[in-house]
């Protein structure tokens, strides 16, 4: 009865363990969620949910249903403690569970502000989960005035939010322009207008003292020693892989769990997908934060886990979605030391990331034709002349000829 058993309740995890039973396993398969909801979609949380535009029903992954159909057992709200390795055997609520192989899809977590510097408070924010957004709903009342701290794509998607529901919304950023991690300079500008026309104030190279207030915060301490009131405040200063298991376990750790090509840590009967893998890439290491990975990744493992022994080879892709504006982002643009850039129809526009005459990657704002071929083009490992792509008159999809 041991079977399969998968810590981690959520996009990878979901995605493993439909694969599993698509590719004919019959054994026993666990799930075990920390959260009491099944498995669910996180991106809409803090777009469409948030919103109201969105039934929690519908951000169900699957039917409540299709895992008892499917033969998948389901531990919500279910804690894992501990590891053993050797017995292979996990704790969960202080009871023991046994498994032939494991899975860990366990995610990454919100980094948080210190205590010290008023962390703590009530009316503090972060956008993880199902919880943390219902907790914050009931903040979002016209003319409150909302800080958001960090300006990585979670925050400028809260700030988003906020604007379009009535909130007087300031977003501080301490690195010198938004998005300064994961994009472009052009990029950065772009969606700095963006949120300028619809009132949010973005402060960059401002960092954040310390939060105010007793017990629930009132106000903000800046960095310049502006004190800003504030009703509440969403901290997205970025997510940490959920490692604390596996490290625990005496797995290998390396920027989240350490795994090889195939999904296998450091026990040979233990693999991990999604957001706290680490996998071998272009010569190095990498951990992607994204739906794309979590679900390609974790339907591989399957197969490995079935004995097929097939190399991930990944196909990051990534999206954003602001106010009436979807950004599409393919490829990793790590290395770029060129943008090119192209103007499509109606305010549409395209940055094109090449290193030299290659091209890495690309940011799509309401162009998902560039997207679509500039993905293709990318994964083909074709980089098309710059100037043909900085031109309007150029076909596209010939491109791809």
């Amino acid at each position: 009865m041991s079977g399969i058993v998968i810590v981690g309740a959520g996009q990878a995890g979901a995605s493993l363990a439909a694969k599993l039973r698509s590719l004919g396993y019959q054994g026993a398969i666990t799930m075990i969620g920390e959260e009491p909801a099944p498995p669910y979609q996180r991106p809409p949380l803090s777009k469409g949910y948030l919103l109201g535009e969105m039934e929690l029903e519908r951000l169900y992954l699957r039917a409540p249903s299709f895992w008892e159909d499917q033969g998948v057992t389901l531990k919500l709200g279910a804690r894992v403690t501990a590891i053993d390795p050797a017995a292979r055997t996990l704790t969960v609520d202080g009871e023991t569970v046994d498994y032939d192989q494991l899975a860990l899809t366990t995610g990454s977590v919100p980094r948080r502000l210190p205590a010290a510097i008023g962390g703590d408070l009530k009316g503090v924010h972060t956008v993880r989960t199902l919880a943390d957004v219902d907790a914050m709903a009931p903040e979002f009342q016209p003319g409150r005035r909302l800080l958001v701290i960090g300006g990585g794509y979670i925050g400028l998607e809260a700030a988003a939010v906020a604007s379009k529901l009535g909130l007087d919304v300031t977003l501080v950023e301490m690195a010198p322009r938004i998005l300064q991690r994961v994009a472009a300079p052009e990029t950065s500008a772009w969606f700095r207008r963006v949120h300028g026309e619809h009132g949010v104030k973005v402060l960059e190279a401002t960092g954040l003292e310390r939060l105010l207030g007793d017990t629930r915060v009132t106000a903000a301490r800046l960095s310049d020693g502006t004190e800003l009131p504030v009703d509440f405040v969403i901290v997205g200063v970025g997510i940490a892989p959920a490692t604390e298991l596996a490290e625990a376990a005496g797995l290998a750790l390396e920027n989240g769990i350490r795994t090889d090509e195939h999904g296998r840590t450091s026990d040979p009967a233990i693999w991990a997908a999604g957001d706290c893998a680490s996998f071998p890439h272009s010569g190095g290491r990498i951990r992607l934060e994204s739906v794309g990975n979590a679900i390609d990744q974790a339907e591989l493992v399957a197969e490995n886990m079935l004995g097929a022994q097939k190399p991930y080879v990944a196909k990051p892709w990534f999206w954003s979605d602001q106010y009436d504006v979807k950004l599409q982002i393919a490829g990793l643009n790590a290395g770029y030391d060129r943008i090119v850039t192209r103007q499509g129809q109606d305010g549409s526009v395209s940055f094109w990331y090449y290193q030299g005459d290659k091209l890495l990657a690309l940011d799509a704002m309401n162009d998902s034709r560039a997207y679509m071929v500039g993905k293709r083009l990318i994964e083909m490992g074709r980089s098309p002349d710059p100037a043909a792509v900085a031109d309007p008159a150029t076909d596209l999809k010939a491109l791809l000829k």
